[in-house]
Order: structure tokens, then sequence, then C-alpha cells
């Protein structure tokens, strides 16, 4: 391969890569936690990730997407807890219309990286009042 066959098929894989794919990923480490409710179950759904299910404090890994996650908690004597993960779009996705153009933004589309969650999530969840948790075993 000749230098300027090099730096011809250099430029090219740069080009068709998404900048936010390259330099934030396609996944994304987030933290869900239940104030004063500790061992919560939360079932999280959405188009992108599927149904996951945790025991709360949890840190999990997800898939990006435009999908916004939906939350539910729950845990005997506690109201259930339900809320939203939004996903908003990463600020490095602009760095696409300067040097990744048009085929960056379709790369960091498709693959999810142009999006982010909250990285620190929290459900409130009440207490029911005069409720005694159940034993164990009985």
């Amino acid at each position: 391969m000749t230098h300027f066959s090099y730096i011809i098929f250099c430029l090219g894989a740069f080009l068709l890569s998404g900048c936010a794919t390259i330099t934030k990923g396609t996944t994304q480490a987030i933290t869900l936690d239940t104030p004063g409710a500790p061992g919560a179950q939360c079932t999280l759904v959405s188009e992108g990730i599927g149904t996951k299910v945790v025991q709360r404090p949890a840190t999990l890994t997800l898939d990006k997407s435009q999908s916004a996650i939906s939350v539910t908690c729950k845990k005997e004597c506690f109201q259930d807890g339900i809320g939203i993960i939004a996903s908003n779009t990463e600020t490095m996705t602009a760095g696409n219309l300067l040097l990744g153009g048009v085929i960056g933004l379709g790369v960091d589309a498709a693959s999810g990286a142009m999006n982010k969650y909250n990285a620190n999530n929290q459900i409130a969840m009440v207490k029911v009042s005069g409720c005694q948790p159940r034993l164990q075993g009985t």
C-alpha cells in the first residue's frame, strides 16, 4: 500500500465512524437508588434495553438508546415508586457536523452513541403507615 493510499484509507475510516461512537461509546453506566427504601426491586423497561430487573442500590451498564426507560420499584410496606430515565442527545454529536458529516451522524444514531442517560437516578418510595413487613419464612 502506498503512502497516499494509506492516508486515504485512514481518512475514510475516520469519516465513516461517528464522533460520539468513538469518544463516548455505545454503553453507559448508571446508578439507581430508592432513598429510604433499601432492597427495593426495580424493573427497567424500554425499547432500547428490553426489560431488566435489579435490586437497589444498583449500578448497571446499559446500551444507549433514544428510548426513555420506565422504572417501577416495589418493596413491601412501601408504595410503588415510578419514574423515567430520559434519553438526551450527547453533546459530542455536534462534532459530527464538523468532522464526520452526515455519515458520522448516522453511525452515532444507529449505534445509540449520540444519546445519554442521567448518570444518577433516584426513585421516590413512600412508606405505608402502620404496615409491618412479613417475617421471612412465615
